[in-house]
């Protein structure tokens, strides 16, 4: 049989269920990675699981995210996070040294083989040929405790390339015409794979940010073949045994194809608020820009900044913009140093920052009150810069460049000839902030900060349950929506009653307050909910504030994985039209749940009329043992 690249991989690493459409697969973990805003957490249940080493082949652990130490609780996170790392056996990646995707592509990853991150932009490895997928962090500890893990087989949709980028576009504008005809829920339960001609002139690092906003698709992942340009990138990092080739067979088939003719694109943004309002910069222009953001891990390689730096050179930023520069990783800030690239930069007025996530998740350079930002990052939800009323365009460094010269969004064709870049020097290789663990951990003791509290534990599901609607949300709710990011969020990531107090912020501040007067309660949501991160907060805080279940038109597919694993109920309305006649406040009982739920409907009576609500919970046998135990955790010591 003709398998394409994903069906290679998946089969490849295939130790539980059966391949077939809309089976459950169990798959062999080979690498993991966790991030300092979801690695606390993913540790803490670890550490539950009893296990005394990691079992895969490589675990990573970085910190990213919370590098703004304006208290002590990052920095009690991160002592956490190294003397964890050394206990379980799991490489440490210290702050400063970059962000975890840009660096697991430069020193760790690998074609062909599978990488589970407890970050959404995981498939950033596709750029590779590798399979990452983004999960919670409770899955992640399971798979470097040496479990499975499980997803339904999905769907592979073939994105063929033809031809060949002209002057000025780049790799952005293709992942931004993909969401453009694909919108943010086009991806879910499929992965995206990148063929034809047009990707033999596409260099790796461009490749990873077309699979890195993959996420932004609601795709399982996204990923390239293998080929002399892997090979080249990875000749390149000292890692040639890394490489090998991989393909689809001739005559692979997919569920579905599109065809992007790689001539035709011309640069183009994501407008406020969603990644998938794509227009052509023509049509936007001229917009004035307070402030300009390069950088994160979907723009932030040698290549993306050695351009802005060119376009940058000898000239200013624009007196009403404030232009901000994050390296993706600290190899590529070392040799953009050692070429005398940052030079040009620094002289423009660029601000240089370290190499982490910063303004992507709001930790930090939020803009202006009713600012306009232009950033090369990857999503623009309301309110995650920062600032609750910026407006962010998402676009690529050509694009960026020219917001920055010209102080307002400016097709960047008219800056100009393209300019002539040499051909991307060797890196800088220099791995002093990546700490190996040491043989044995047994000795290494584990240093806890006052803000890190224990886990929050789910009961096994009941009987029967009584629930108030507590919050009715419309449609592409964001986990953004459900736990904000930022300088004053973040750092609460492993106290759980202090993060609870943030459920809903920007929707409806008093949430936490009804949630606990009511003590049970339940979610009425809109499609595609929980989208964008795959913080497993959005689910735990929730469960702390008494949350039994959540009632969807839809749901993204990383939230949906941590509602269950949290034993929080996802059912989908089988008549989208009830989501009408919910409201807040309304009464709702689930009768003989245990039993209902080995039907595919459950039935919920409203109990101020009777009225029967039909749902459907679509959960495999493997995920109804986990919601009737009351989460992962408790299925999994009750396995062992």
């Amino acid at each position: 049989m003709a398998d394409n690249i994903a069906s290679k991989i998946l089969k490849e690493h295939l130790v539980d269920g059966e391949f077939k459409s809309n089976s459950e697969i169990g798959l062999r973990i080979d690498q993991t990675l966790t991030q300092d805003a979801t690695g606390t957490m993913a540790y803490l249940q670890l550490e539950a699981l009893g296990v005394k080493r990691v079992q895969t082949e490589l675990s990573v652990s970085y910190v990213d995210h919370n590098t703004l130490q304006n208290g002590f609780e990052n920095a009690d996170d991160h002592r956490y996070l190294q003397t964890s790392a050394a206990k379980f056996g799991a490489w440490f990646s210290r702050p400063g040294n970059g962000i975890c995707h840009q660096v697991h592509l430069e020193r760790f990853g690998a074609p062909g083989k599978t990488l589970l991150g407890a970050d959404s932009h995981t498939p950033t490895a596709g750029g590779l040929g590798m399979l990452g997928i983004g999960a919670g962090g409770l899955d992640v500890a399971v798979a470097m405790a040496g479990g499975p893990f499980y997803l339904v087989v999905p769907e592979v949709l073939k994105v063929n390339l033809t031809g060949k980028l002209p002057p000025w576009v780049g790799a952005k504008d293709i992942i931004l015409e993909v969401l453009r005809r694909l919108s943010v829920k086009g991806g879910v339960n499929k992965i995206v794979e990148y063929g034809g001609p047009g990707i033999k002139a596409l260099s790796v690092p461009e490749r990873a940010t077309i699979t890195n906003m993959g996420a932004e698709l609601g795709a399982t992942s996204s990923i390239f073949p293998s080929d002399a340009e892997t090979k080249k990138f990875l000749q390149a990092q000292g890692r040639e045994e890394a490489w090998r080739p991989l393909e689809a067979d001739a005559g692979a088939s997919y569920e579905h194809e599109i065809t992007i003719a790689l001539d035709n694109l011309v640069p183009m943004a994501a407008e406020p608020h969603s990644p998938d309002a794509v227009r052509a910069i023509t049509e936007i222009e001229p917009l004035p820009v307070d402030q300009v953001a390069v950088g994160s891990c979907t723009n932030g390689s040698y290549q993306d900044l050695r351009l802005l730096a060119e376009l940058m050179k000898g000239k200013s930023v624009h007196p009403r913009v404030s232009l901000v520069v994050a390296p993706g990783s600290r190899q590529v800030s070392l040799t953009l140093a050692r070429e005398g690239v940052l030079e040009n930069l620094l002289a423009s007025g660029a601000r240089i920052l370290e190499s982490a996530c910063g303004p992507c998740i709001g930790m930090g350079q939020a803009p202006p009150t009713k600012g306009v930002s232009v950033r090369t990052f990857n999503r623009n939800f309301a309110g995650r810069s920062g600032t609750a009323d910026a407006e962010v365009y998402l676009a690529g460094p050509a694009a960026a460049a020219a917001a920055a010269l010209r102080g307002e969004i400016t097709d960047p064709r008219k800056l100009g000839d393209y300019p002539d870049l040499p051909v991307p020097p060797p890196p800088v290789i220099d791995d002093r902030m990546i700490i190996a663990p040491p043989a044995d951990g047994g000795q290494v003791e584990i240093v806890r900060g006052p803000n890190i509290k224990p886990l929050t534990l789910n009961e096994p599901l009941p009987d029967s349950i009584r629930v108030k609607v507590l919050i009715v949300v419309e449609d592409n709710i964001t986990t953004d929506h459900i736990i904000p990011g930022g300088s004053k969020v973040l750092p609460l990531r492993s106290n759980i009653e202090a993060l609870s107090e943030y459920v809903f912020y920007s929707l409806d501040p008093d949430f936490p307050a009804r949630a606990r007067q009511y003590e049970s309660g339940l979610i009425v949501a809109g499609d595609n909910y929980g989208q964008g991160s795959s913080r497993e907060h959005a689910a735990l805080a929730p469960l702390f504030l008494g949350v039994k279940a959540v009632l969807a038109r839809s749901f993204a597919r990383i939230h949906r994985a941590n509602l269950v694993n949290f034993g929080i109920l996802p059912l989908s309305f089988c008549d989208p039209g009830d989501y009408e006649r919910l409201s807040a406040g309304d009464e709702l009982v689930l009768d003989n749940i245990r039993e209902q739920l080995n039907e595919d409907k459950v039935y919920i009576r409203r109990g101020n009329d009777q009225a029967q609500i039909a749902a459907a919970h679509n959960l495999s046998t493997r995920q109804l043992e986990i919601i009737k135990a009351g989460g992962l955790l408790n299925y999994t010591h009750r396995s062992l």
